[in-house]
């Protein structure tokens, strides 16, 4: 019997457990993270990230590292029909608000490798593997989970029956278990189900040879067979193939099978290595609630949604984004319990958009009657290719209610992440600020100049830095491209508090209105309840 005490438990050492244990550990707090598997599994799965996750990344000092792991798509993703005429063309070159490329993909073992070498060098962060949580016991102050640490082949296969019990207790225990988690199941959430579902065959290879791939991700909109294409990450490719009706799933997840279609694509085994077969039931769901006393869950655990807007591991790292900052100053004593109720508010309604628009877009994707498909390939091709005509309208990602500010237009959208000049050095916003809350005043002057007490004060007890930016004078940060000064022109702000995790609290049209921007905020994350915006309030 091994024991350990523990701020929190993270169950699962996926890329969103990982990320939980590292933001985690960089605010000071002592985390285990206990992953059933011995080793880091080997074969791809997720492989796609946008600017605002390598934004999240970047908030973990690992910048460098991610780079190095995953590729920039150098131009546009494309939907084809079957004739090879273009039904949808989005640029993807480029670099995003967040100021990273707008999508990247990687292979998902490397990018856990860089995530679990991160925490190598953390005192306060432990990463067990090989030990498969079977008991979650939530008690008044404290969570106790026990564990058995069983013997496990790399195939998955029981080598040895002899196990050691392990006991953790935590003052909260997160779950990164994924779709089938335990600690969902013993909080008693269930799932809202779509009723999307689709089996498509994944094949991840590794070209041997050295082929141009233009457009580099794309999407064959064929009622014979939907397939995409896509990269899976510096070397390697993706290919996924829809089932069909009335085809068996066992013929078509075969090693021949496989082969077989990427045939058709000039792929080989004279050209490629097929590293990775299986077949997918996409799926689109989520769980009523993400938090339940000390328990929470994040990433599979609490949604699944279709892979056709690569926004899966997005939203769990958003998941983890969300929730860490909120539970920091609940481990810290500084906010109430009652913050993290505000995590299943938020990001509930606003991975309901991911979900929809990844469901919206597999219907017009999985289109397997030829009519229907005709119709539809004649609707996008007269709408020039052009995503803002041909696809389905989106609402826009806001995050639900919680610690944001009501009745605020900017309240719970990203804020951007604008390069700025400080210290004579340009950078991004985060690099020049921290990771912490910031308030940003539209102003030629430094904070100091512009600060008065009774905003410092309030801006204290929510432990928000101030800064000002501008094009000219002599600000904190010079807007030196004017990105800023257009952004917050167009909002018509001249103060806009952003949160840790980069979604906006709100915002204010003057200066002097900044007081009640920062009073507000820091009642809200002692009550967990945000009230609605005023236009009072002084400098």
């Amino acid at each position: 019997m091994q024991n350990s005490d523990h701020d929190v438990v993270i169950i699962g050492a996926g890329p969103v457990g990982l990320a939980a244990a590292r933001t985690l550990g960089l605010r000071g707090h002592n985390v285990a993270v206990v992953e059933r598997w011995p080793e880091l599994y080997p074969l791809p799965r997720a492989v796609h990230f946008d600017d605002e996750i390598g934004r999240v990344f970047g908030s973990m000092d690992l910048t460098a590292e991610i780079e190095a792991v995953s590729d920039a798509v150098p131009d546009h993703y494309e939907w084809r029909n079957a004739a090879g005429e273009p039904l949808l063309r989005i640029d993807w070159s480029g670099t995003g608000p967040n100021g990273w490329p707008t999508a990247n993909f990687f292979s998902q073992p490397q990018l856990e490798q860089v995530l679990a070498a991160s925490l190598e060098n953390m005192p306060d962060v432990t990463l067990i593997r090989g030990a498969d949580v079977v008991d979650i016991d939530e008690r008044a102050d404290v969570v106790v989970v026990g564990a058995a640490d069983t013997a496990i082949a790399t195939a998955g296969k029981l080598t040895q029956a002899t196990t050691v019990t392990r006991t953790f207790t935590a003052r909260y225990v997160i779950g990164c278990d994924g779709a089938n988690s335990l600690v969902r199941r013993h909080m008693g959430a269930s799932l809202h189900d779509q009723g999307f579902f689709f089996d498509w065959l994944i094949v991840d290879t590794i070209p041997t040879d050295d082929p141009v791939w233009s457009p580099q991700n794309w999407q064959l909109c064929d009622p014979a067979r939907p397939t995409t294409i896509v990269s899976g990450g510096p070397g390697r490719r993706r290919w996924e193939f829809m089932r069909l009706p009335g085809e068996d799933p066992a013929e078509l997840g075969t090693l021949e099978k496989a082969w077989e279609l990427l045939g058709a694509w000039g792929r080989t085994p004279a050209n490629t290595e097929l590293e990775r077969h299986a077949i997918y039931t996409f799926a689109a769901r989520w769980a009523d609630r993400w938090r339940a006393g000390r328990l929470a869950i994040a990433g599979d655990s609490a949604h699944q949604m279709p892979p056709f807007a690569g926004q899966g591991m997005c939203s769990g790292l958003r998941d983890a984004a969300n929730l860490t900052w909120k539970l920091d100053r609940v481990l810290r004593g500084v906010s109430e319990p009652e913050l993290l109720d505000t995590y299943t508010s938020e990001r509930s309604l606003h991975l309901q958009h991911a979900i929809a628009m990844s469901v919206e877009l597999g219907k017009v994707i999985c289109v397997l009657d030829p009519e229907q498909a005709a119709q539809r390939d004649a609707r996008m091709i007269a709408g020039g290719a052009d995503p803002a005509v041909v696809l389905p309208v989106a609402a826009r990602p806001v995050l639900g209610a919680g610690a944001v500010r009501v009745g605020d237009g900017l309240a719970g959208t990203l804020a951007p992440q604008f390069s700025v000049t400080a210290d004579r050095t340009r950078q991004l916003l985060d690099a020049a600020t921290g990771y912490g809350a910031l308030l940003l005043l539209a102003a030629d002057a430094p904070a100091a100049a512009v600060v008065g007490e009774s905003l410092r004060q309030a801006l204290a007890a929510g432990e928000v830095a101030p800064a000002t930016i501008a094009a000219g004078g002599s600000p904190d940060l010079f807007d030196h491209s004017g990105a800023w000064s257009q952004w917050m022109t167009a909002h018509e702000v001249a103060a806009v508090l952003i949160r840790p995790d980069h979604y906006i609290f709100g915002a204010a049209s003057a200066i002097d209105e900044a007081h009640s921007l920062a009073t507000e905020y820091a009642t809200c994350l002692m009550t967990g309840h945000a009230m609605p915006a005023t236009t009072s309030g002084v400098s």
